[in-house]
């Protein structure tokens, strides 16, 4: 049965620990929840029948709707545990710090790493409580950037950075602190399929990967083995499964282009999200972008950009889109604060539109 673990306070790792050890399959609380999509997620999993090898159950981010409940067994995350602790270069005697809260799959593959000889997991936002054993990181780039903008502890060497697009320049900051970077590209359903050490994404050591149609499939032992309740985008073809991500291979290296129900559709042009959204990040001033598409009569969609600046964000937005875009790519709407993001630090982008559309966000002229 999924046993609902309470994910505040102390003593988290030996609550977690007991529900493995009764044979529940741990599912972490967190008190930020709304309580109708807790209400939702405990119905379901008192509804699931859980397959036997069932041995963890985990959120997705919810970036794009709703999170879901992710069911995996207990070795599609301890397969990798030993190519994690090699990337991290930390084991038992050392501490992991963990921005994102217990609930989000991320912090909560530490949290079972921890349980089978991985770093201590020290939780939190903030390095308070970091000591001399306290020598890596598993966050988003949100997370990377908010402990260097507080200057991070001496002893951090290492940060292991997933969950959204990492920016060369944050990569550049950290590493002029001296913390080694290693980027990821995964999903809650997948766990890790690429990592990028500095020279792009590569597979991450037991992964396979095939491009059809432009859409990414794996191969490897870290595949989930579905959902509860509602069903997701994880589809299977035999040993291979995809979550729906649109990728290409160039040079070894592994492009990923986005979801393909992202796409905009513009006067007979289709625009691809991601791509516009690595283009406006590349602008001096701009600190993180979601992009998507506004409905507009006889031609589709509008592109729109919604930009999270910095204290000195740039003075001519539309002229830099002008230099980095082609015509059909540039937003031309423009939305300026501070993106929404999931409880993991990852821009949440069906939250970003809700507020345009609601007229939460305010209109950049430009």
């Amino acid at each position: 049965m999924i046993a609902l673990v309470d994910g505040s306070g102390a003593g988290l790792l030996d609550r977690l620990r007991t529900a493995r050890e009764r044979g529940d399959v741990p599912l972490v609380d967190d008190h930020r929840w709304p309580r109708a999509q807790r209400d939702a997620l405990l119905a379901a999993a008192t509804a699931a029948q859980l397959p036997d090898d069932a041995g963890w159950a985990t959120l997705t981010s919810g970036s794009s709707g709703s999170p879901r409940v992710v069911l995996r067994t207990a070795a599609s995350w301890s397969a990798s545990f030993d190519a994690v602790a090699r990337l991290l270069d930390a084991g038992p005697g050392e501490s992991v710090l963990l921005p994102a809260p217990p609930s989000a799959s991320m912090t909560l593959f530490s949290l079972a790493h921890a349980l089978e000889g991985g770093p201590h997991p020290l939780l939190g936002s903030s390095a308070r409580g970091a000591d001399a054993s306290t020598t890596c990181l598993h966050g988003t780039p949100q997370a990377l950037r908010a402990l260097i903008d507080a200057g991070p502890p001496p002893t951090i060497r290492t940060a292991l950075v997933g969950g959204s697009h990492l920016d060369p320049g944050l990569r550049a900051r950290a590493e002029a602190a001296g913390i080694r970077v290693i980027a990821y590209y995964g999903a809650a359903e997948l766990s890790f399929v690429a990592v990028d050490e500095g020279a792009g994404l590569r597979p991450f050591p037991g992964v396979e990967w095939s491009i059809r149609d432009s859409e990414l499939w794996v191969r490897s032992p870290f595949v989930a083995l579905g959902y509860v309740g509602s069903p997701g985008p994880l589809r299977r073809d035999g040993e291979w499964a995809t979550v729906g991500d649109r990728a290409e291979v160039v040079d070894g290296a592994l492009h990923l282009l986005g979801r393909a129900d992202d796409a905009i559709l513009s006067a007979s042009a289709t625009i691809v999200p991601e791509e516009v959204e690595a283009a406006l990040r590349s602008v001096p001033g701009v600190r993180d972008a979601i992009v998507f598409g506004l409905p507009r009569a006889r031609v589709g969609a509008l592109v729109a950009a919604f930009v999270e600046l910095d204290d000195e964000g740039p003075a001519d937005l539309r002229g830099e889109s002008e230099l980095r875009l082609a015509v059909a790519h540039r937003p031309r709407r423009w939305f300026v604060g501070e993106l929404p993001r999931t409880v993991s630090g990852k821009p949440a982008r069906a939250e970003a539109v809700r507020r345009v559309l609601a007229g939460e966000v305010a209109r950049l002229v430009v």
